[in-house]
């Protein structure tokens, strides 16, 4: 690991069965198996997934995921219940001045319905708060991708407003819900 960052989190134990790992090459072909397996209903709600063919697509978007988490400006989680990879929880975006993150997730189909994702979120926004480093939080997700929203709603955050074709996906411009969480440090 390069000690040259300050505040590198390579985990967030959340219980003894659940874990946030920071994505690393090592779960690379993991990763790109769930990602294939996913394939199909990922491409509902993200762009990306048609983009990914072969294992090398999956490297080539941890490698930068990593130098992003090192550097402070993105970080990818990858979520593991029971030590078995389930998902991928990642803040897309972060705005060191504003500390404020940007929030993606998504779950394997048979990891869905179980509280995880929501567990997952509660603890990588809650570790990041406590740290300094982040005090905004933010899901963007469209309109129509109910799961997404509810994710939001049921775990704290507000609705702030809808982006008018936001999302480009499938060929179409979606409209995009803005939901808000604010989470001041302790002292």
């Amino acid at each position: 690991m390069n000690t040259t960052y300050e505040h590198v989190v390579d985990e967030i134990r959340i219980n003894d069965q659940l874990l946030l790992r920071a994505a690393s090459e090592c779960y690379v072909p993991e990763l790109h198996r769930m990602v294939q397996r996913n394939k199909d209903q990922l491409q509902h709600s993200l762009d990306w997934p048609q983009y990914v063919k072969a294992e090398d697509d999956t490297r080539k978007n941890v490698q930068g995921n990593v130098i992003l988490h090192q550097r402070g400006f993105a970080k990818m989680f990858l979520i593991f219940a029971r030590e078995v990879l389930v998902g991928v929880i990642s803040f897309n975006l972060i705005e060191p001045s504003n500390k404020t993150g940007y929030i993606g997730y998504w779950l394997d189909d048979e990891n869905k319905g179980k509280g995880l994702l929501s567990k997952a979120l509660q603890a990588l926004i809650h570790y990041h708060a406590d740290s300094g480093e982040l005090r905004r939080f933010v899901i963007k997700c469209r309109v129509a991708n109910e799961a997404s929203n509810q994710v939001a709603l049921r775990n704290g955050f507000q609705l702030e407003g809808c982006l008018k074709q936001a999302e480009f996906l499938n060929g179409e411009f979606w409209d995009q819900n803005i939901y808000g969480r604010i989470i001041e440090k302790s002292l």
